[in-house]
């Protein structure tokens, strides 16, 4: 693998993924970019938008919450924070979020290394939403790159 070099993605640039009616992700940074050393997205996240109380065997998570008010739990903890608040999910330990602002709401996500943020590049890429799939083809995507979803959403 050839050396990354530096590079800035402006305001409104990266690929866009469509996650969900109303849920996107654009892209920031890409593994093969950064040279696998991490992986970014920017998301905008409905009322309500909430994800499965799930880990990440290889790569840790830090979360940066743009606008909006998210609540997250991470283990057993469960914290609340508007603009400005950032979330730090070490690998292995599971964790969950939720926008529990009354509109959509944007945060940065940050995965160290790339390889369980790779699963957002590939998604993008095939052009498939999670909403297209049933509960057992995300769990094998998710496994896929190195997660596991340890419950249902906890709010």
């Amino acid at each position: 693998m050839t050396a990354p070099k530096g590079f800035v993605v402006p305001p409104g640039r990266g690929a866009i993924w469509h996650m969900a009616p109303g849920r996107a992700a654009a892209i920031k940074m890409q593994s093969r970019e950064t040279g696998e050393s991490l992986m970014a997205f920017e998301e905008a996240a409905p009322p309500g938008t909430v994800t499965d109380f799930h880990l990440h065997h290889h790569s840790d998570e830090a979360t940066y919450v743009l606008e909006g008010e998210f609540k997250f739990k991470i283990g057993d903890e469960v914290s609340e924070g508007g603009p400005g608040t950032c979330a730090f999910m070490p690998r292995g330990l599971a964790h969950a979020w939720k926008n529990i602002g009354p509109r959509t709401g944007r945060a940065l996500f940050i995965y160290a290394p790339a390889q369980a943020g790779k699963m957002f590049e590939d998604l993008q890429r095939s052009e498939r939403s999670l909403s297209s799939m049933d509960k057992h083809e995300v769990a094998e995507i998710f496994r896929r790159y190195g997660w596991d979803i340890i419950g249902p959403p906890p709010f």
